[in-house]
């Protein structure tokens, strides 16, 4: 395989050249400013010094694992870490989060790359809007923080297929995270692509990444032991200089570690925490120590509790695992939503999938609102941080607007087009409810997988269609084609209401109490799905997908529609349930 170079990317590199260009003259200008002047006191409480000097920086060892010490060139360096995923956050809003994340006292981000994502079809990839990584890194550079990537190819994430694309499995004699030559051919050409716009940004190209992770959790996994030096030399040939890392739970620690990688851990409650010290020396012995996943909180699954974990139980596992001397990475700062269909599930003894909010009960809400973690966490990293920390940003308004009524519905078989000339038409609606995200994932086919029988006689030749409801699905709906809502609709169906906006949007939240189970789409945005078996009970809304004026609304219910839609400036997400 050809080792990849700068040299395929001359416009990038020139680019990052250009950046470093101009932060030397904002510094000539900011060192020839008088000190009484306006612009003096500008260019002091911007702090440019501190914002650009992560760019400028003799650089040439990066970080590095030295007896039991992270190094950062010459100095001891503590990662101080927390994971905000920017495929589950408006790209409007990442410079928001990670604002706030700088200013409770942490210097690293992490953050999961998911293949599916960037490569819904095989050989299309798309790296645009909220999927634009490099940008979502360089926000992360001006703001002062590191970067650890950790970019699968696996990356469960709670996401479904675990970050993989589907579109593997339609290969039947597919054998997922192995070296089997149809999915590390697959792998090469994603790697191709992603590793083309990653190296520019590491640390030793000027750059902010310090580290990246060789695949996630391989060790609860093990079907290949050729695996995982395959995805680390994957990543060495396209160029990957910076200190490789792998992440395991303690079930998985002693499978998942490859030669040449630092084995972190993950983790929750105090009393694991005996694996810093048994599991990773057993694994490494005397290494740097790091729990790459603190877990802050737990996801949700739909028809169970809400998790949630007491802000002091984390405080005190925080301040626990650094007196261990350990490195952390706070798992998840803001976990953000699972926007559209990219939630995951689970499947050990039943299947349960995941819910649309992705709040995670974590540093920072859904909606990336202050909790008492935050403030706590705060207190903590600033008293250990040797400097002030810069003041939080403030919070983003919220907004109850008015109940929409939909005022228009079109069957869901009529959008179809499903009219025939005579037959009877059997008619099955499939949902794809999220993939297995994290165990036996070779088997995650969805749709009609087998034969249908009518009286023992199997039916053939179905005209399948899918209903993937991007914004292109909602733009052929011609005007003509939706009807008043009739006193009694046929289910499924998609209601059609407006939203109106009078001053400048700002984030709400949408209860549809009365409606019983489907997906909403403002401004052909997809939301996420909504089912009234709970936990979650409210869908965000961000203010930044609405328009100042009218706003379209529609509501594809699989079985009961309610009379509005509501709105409000508060999340509702269930029953609580403990973790403990």
């Amino acid at each position: 395989m050809p080792t990849w170079s700068l040299r395929r990317r001359p416009g990038r590199t020139l680019g990052l050249l250009l950046l470093g260009i101009l932060s030397l003259l904002v510094i000539r200008r900011y060192l020839y400013l008088e000190q009484g002047s306006c612009d003096h006191e500008v260019a002091q409480r911007l702090n440019w010094r501190n914002l650009i000097s992560p760019w400028l920086r003799h650089r040439q060892s990066g970080l590095q694992a030295k007896g039991q010490n992270f190094m950062l060139e010459d100095s001891t360096f503590w990662i101080f870490g927390g994971s905000v995923h920017y495929f589950r956050v408006p790209k409007e809003y990442w410079r928001d989060r990670l604002l706030k994340m700088k200013a409770c006292g942490l210097n690293t981000l992490t953050t999961y790359v998911p293949w599916n994502l960037h490569e819904p079809e095989r050989g299309r990839f798309d790296f645009s809007g909220n999927l634009d990584l490099e940008a979502f890194v360089l926000t992360a550079a001006e703001i002062g923080l590191w970067v650890i990537l950790r970019p699968g190819p696996y990356i469960c994430s709670e996401i479904d297929l675990g970050g993989l694309p589907s579109w593997l499995l339609q290969d039947s004699g597919m054998r997922l995270r192995t070296t089997y030559k149809g999915f590390t051919e697959a792998v090469d050409l994603y790697f191709d692509h992603l590793m083309s716009r990653v190296v520019p940004l590491q640390y030793k190209h000027g750059g902010p990444i310090i580290a990246v992770q060789v695949e996630n959790e391989y060790g609860s996994y093990n079907k290949d032991p050729a695996y995982m030096p395959y995805v680390k030399k994957a990543l060495e040939d396209r160029g990957v200089v910076e200190l490789l890392l792998t992440s395991d739970n303690k079930d998985g620690l002693s499978k998942g570690a490859v030669d040449g990688a630092l084995a972190t851990i993950n983790l929750q409650l105090q009393h694991d925490l005996q694996l810093l010290t048994t599991f990773l020396f057993s694994v490494q012995g005397a290494r740097p120590k790091m729990v790459m996943e603190y877990w802050t909180g737990w996801f949700d699954s739909w028809g169970g509790p809400h998790n949630i974990l007491d802000s002091s139980e984390v405080l005190k596992t925080v301040s626990a695992i650094i007196d261990a001397g350990s490195s952390i990475n706070l798992y998840m700062f803001h976990g953000g939503t699972n926007f559209g269909f990219i939630n995951g599930a689970m499947h050990f003894y039943e299947y349960k999938s995941d819910v649309t909010s992705y709040d995670y009960d974590a540093v920072l809400t859904e909606a990336g609102d202050y909790t008492a973690k935050y403030v706590q966490l705060r207190d903590f990293f600033g008293s250990i941080s040797g400097a002030p920390l810069p003041p939080p940003p403030d919070p983003l308004p919220k907004t109850a607007y008015e109940s929409v009524t939909p005022a228009f519905y079109l069957s869901l078989w009529d959008a179809l087009k499903y009219l025939e000339t005579g037959h009877t038409m059997l008619r099955i609606l499939v949902e794809n409810r999220g993939r297995v995200n994290y165990g036996e994932i070779d088997d995650q086919r969805k749709g009609l997988i087998g034969n249908i029988y009518l009286n023992d006689y199997p039916l053939r030749k179905f005209r399948i269609y899918s209903l993937d409801m991007k914004k292109s699905f909602f733009q052929r709906f011609s005007s003509h084609e939706w009807n008043h809502v009739p006193e009694v609709p046929t289910f499924p169906a998609f209601f059609l209401g407006a939203l109106s906006v009078a001053l400048s949007p700002s984030d709400t939240f949408m209860k549809l109490e009365g409606w019983e189970k489907g997906v909403v789409f403002i401004n052909g945005q997809n939301l996420g799905r909504y089912w009234n078996i709970g936990p979650q009970e409210t869908l965000y809304l961000p203010g930044a997908w609405l328009d100042q004026g009218i706003n379209q609304v529609i509501v594809f219910e699989e079985k009961m529609a309610g009379p509005v839609i509501q709105f409000t400036e508060t999340p509702h997400l269930g029953r609580n349930q403990y973790i403990n």
